[in-house]
């Protein structure tokens, strides 16, 4: 008799831990954008001593675009509201832009010849 009561308190104990948490149906699956939809940057590489570049994305909004050299060390940021972007006082190099579009970041490489 002893058995039963054993097999009963161990059978109820796994219903009661089942139902109480051990489950991942209460884990927030949310997906966070990670990327700028259609980012573009171009030209790039940037040739014949031309002294804009274009960065477009799907939604054109405000962006804040940041310049590194390879080392890591941040040449200069602005935020820019249109599509054009003046890069006549960086020298030939490569360049790595890091572009902040509505929280979401993005970096790309641009090489100037």
């Amino acid at each position: 008799m002893k058995k039963n009561y054993f097999f009963t308190l161990i059978f109820a104990l796994t219903l009661l831990i089942s139902f109480q948490g051990f489950s991942q149906s209460s884990v927030n699956t949310t997906f966070v954008q990670q990327n700028i939809k259609e980012l573009s940057i171009y030209p790039n590489p940037v040739t014949n001593g031309k002294t804009f570049i274009y960065i477009t994305s799907k939604r054109n909004l405000t962006k804040k675009v940041e310049f590194f050299n390879v080392l890591g060390k941040q040449i200069f940021s602005i935020v820019l509201t249109g599509k054009e972007l003046n890069i006549s006082n960086l020298s030939k190099g490569v360049y790595i832009l890091k572009v902040t579009e509505n929280n979401v970041s993005e970096t790309r490489k641009l090489i100037i010849k």
